[in-house]
Order: C-alpha cells, then structure tokens, then sequence
C-alpha cells in the first residue's frame, strides 16, 4: 500500500492511501507500486491514476513534480483546469 499526497497551489487535492499511482513523467508515463525506489521526477501534462480498492481516480495536470520515498508519493501540480 502506497500513502499519496496531491497538492495543488488552490488545495490538497488528494490524501489517503492507494495501491498504485501512474504519472506523466518528462520521459514517458510510468507507474509508482509498493516499494518503488526513491525517485524525483517532473511531470508534464497528462492524467495522474490512482487505484483505490480496485477503482481508478484521474485528476489531469498540467505539470509539477513527483517525490517518492519509503511508500510516501508526494505530487506536486498545477492543474489542467481544461480538462479538469
């Protein structure tokens, strides 16, 4: 299980646990799972999933960045207000 954290400059979008999280990273979407190796990441626009028990949560970003340590995923974004 992983803790997640989105944070918004408007607000904490998201807080609570998860089983997966994938992202748009710089280099290519790719998928955060229990015990992912530490990594910061930019984001770039795209859709944030989330799974939360067995069902997806999408919030689309703009940008920002991932933190990822010790089952803790902090994002940081700007959102996407056009698709939001």
């Amino acid at each position: 299980m992983l803790t997640l954290k989105i944070v918004s400059p408007q607000k904490i979008e998201f807080e609570g646990d998860v089983e997966n999280v994938k992202v748009p990273g710089a280099m290519g979407q790719f998928e955060i799972l229990t015990g992912h190796a530490p990594i910061i990441s930019l984001l770039t626009n795209g859709n944030v999933v989330y799974t939360i028990a067995g069902a997806q949560q999408t919030i689309a970003i703009a940008g920002g960045f991932v933190e990822v340590q010790k089952n803790q995923v902090s994002l940081c974004v700007e959102l996407n207000e056009n698709e939001a």
